[in-house]
């Protein structure tokens, strides 16, 4: 792991080599040291526990029957090395995937589509966010979860703009980042929070990614 002095340690896991060498440029450039590449799923356990980053970066799909490999690494990481964060790339967004990576915790958890990456600043603010305990959901991976819809509809009660704040919310930004989003004070969002919470009948944290969960696991199908 890191310390506060030294830059962001990163293990980078997709089969396209082509691919692997543009991430791990563009991190380096970004100030982030790659300590290792992986081309399956087996090396980025070993690189993993060799190394100890701050973040493992992982494709969905990967060798040898290229289907959910990266997700299964992904969740094994989570399991033996709760230290490293993980940020799972795909190409698109895959709902079952989506709900089995974020329905245990969304602590130090990231779904991104791989169009994000060319948007250098929120790629690397999601590997940032992923390192320090947070989350880092794809817009269209929160909308996917938000529209959801079970017999009873857990959102039904929610108001037009909860509904923007909740989205925003799941992405894993703070108040104070949703103010801005949305043009309003802090004070604002904090009553629309606490509202959306009241609605949904979840018991208040202090701490926000736990909100993210609760409010993830409580949309997740029965």
């Amino acid at each position: 792991m890191s310390t506060s002095d030294s830059p962001l340690k990163v293990v980078v896991a997709e089969d396209s080599v082509l691919l692997r060498e543009g991430l791990v440029r563009l991190l380096e450039d970004s100030g982030f040291e790659v300590a290792g590449q992986a081309g399956d799923a087996e090396d980025l356990i070993r690189k993993v526990g060799a190394h100890k980053p701050d973040v493992a970066v992982i494709d969905v799909r990967m060798p040898p029957s290229h289907t959910d490999e990266g997700l299964r690494a992904a969740r094994k990481i989570r399991a033996e090395y709760p230290g490293t964060g993980v940020l799972v790339l795909s190409q698109y967004v895959e709902e079952a995937y989506a709900l089995d990576l974020l329905s245990e915790s969304t602590e130090s958890t990231g779904y991104l589509l791989k169009d994000r990456v060319a948007d250098v600043d929120t790629f690397t603010d999601a590997v940032r966010r992923v390192a320090g305990g947070g989350s880092a959901l794809d817009p269209e991976v929160v909308a996917l979860l938000l529209g959801r819809r079970r017999r009873e509809d857990p959102l039904e009660g929610l108001t037009a703009r909860e509904r923007e704040v909740l989205g925003l919310m799941a992405e894993g930004r703070s108040n104070a980042a949703i103010a801005e989003a949305l043009v309003v004070t802090e004070r604002a969002v904090e009553k629309h929070v606490t509202s959306i919470f009241s609605k949904l009948d979840l018991a208040p944290t202090v701490v926000d990614h736990r909100r993210v969960l609760a409010v993830l696991a409580y949309m997740r199908s029965s």
